[in-house]
């Protein structure tokens, strides 16, 4: 009758062997997820930052506001406008403060 007692032990240890293989393959999906998010997040500042720095190059040509609102260039400063709201918004882009 010792048998039954180790079927008992090697079907509990392939359990826990099992167990702790998933848990470290999820722990190595998770960790790559983080990863993933954190680039977004680095992406999405970087696209901020851009759109800003030409938001603000724009403004800095039109600085005597020669582009009516109703041309080509007014209606670009104004979708650029629209989408550092967005970013702002939607994506959490935040103004970082510029070191000078």
């Amino acid at each position: 009758m010792e048998i039954i007692p180790l079927i008992t032990i090697v079907l509990a240890s392939g359990t826990l062997i099992y167990f702790v293989w998933r848990s470290l393959t999820l722990a190595n999906v998770t960790a790559d997820q983080e990863e993933y998010i954190k680039e977004l997040e680095d992406m999405s500042q970087y696209m901020y930052t851009q759109i800003n720095e030409s938001y603000k190059a724009m403004k800095e040509i039109d600085r005597l506001g020669a582009f009516e609102k109703d041309d080509e260039a007014g209606t670009t400063f104004s979708m650029l406008k629209d989408v550092i709201d967005n970013l702002e918004k939607e994506f959490n882009g935040q103004k970082k403060e510029e070191v000078k």
